[in-house]
C-alpha cells in the first residue's frame, strides 16, 4: 500500500511559522483528495484543510483560518501545509491523508493515512 510521509514538523515560537510536507511518490496526488488532521494532547481529532482532486480547497476549523493555506505542487506528488501565526493552541501531531471520496471530513474514509508529525508552539 502507498505510504504517505509527511515531514516538516518541529519545534516554533508563537507567531512563527513551519510548512509541513506529505509526499506519496507512489500516488498522483492530482487524483487524490489530501487533507490535513491534527490532534492535540487529550483532544479529539480535528480536520483542518483539505484539497481535492480538482485543486479546490476545504478548510474544516475556522481557527485556522487566515493563517494556514493548503497546496499542491505542480508535479502530484507533494501537498503543504503553510502555518503562520501559529499559536500556542496548534499544537498537535499533524497527519496527512489522502482518498478519493472528496474532502469529507472524516478522518476514517481516507484510504492512505501517514504517521504523523509533532508540531509545537511554544516559547
Amino acid at each position: 500500500q502507498a505510504q504517505l510521509v509527511e515531514s516538516g514538523g518541529g519545534l516554533v515560537q508563537p507567531g512563527g511559522s513551519l510548512r509541513l510536507s506529505c509526499a506519496a511518490p507512489e500516488l498522483l496526488f492530482q487524483r487524490y483528495s489530501v487533507g490535513w488532521f491534527r490532534q492535540a494532547p487529550g483532544k479529539e481529532r480535528e480536520g483542518v484543510y483539505c484539497i481535492s482532486d480538482s485543486g479546490v480547497v476545504r478548510e474544516y476549523v475556522d481557527s485556522v483560518k487566515g493563517r494556514f493555506t493548503i497546496s499542491r505542487d505542480n508535479a502530484g506528488t507533494t501537498v503543504y501545509l503553510q502555518m503562520n501565526s501559529l499559536k500556542a493552541e496548534d499544537t498537535a501531531v499533524y497527519y496527512c491523508v489522502a482518498g478519493r471520496h472528496g474532502c469529507d471530513p472524516t478522518y476514517d474514509l481516507f484510504n492512505y493515512k501517514g504517521k504523523g508529525t509533532q508540531v509545537t508552539v511554544s516559547s
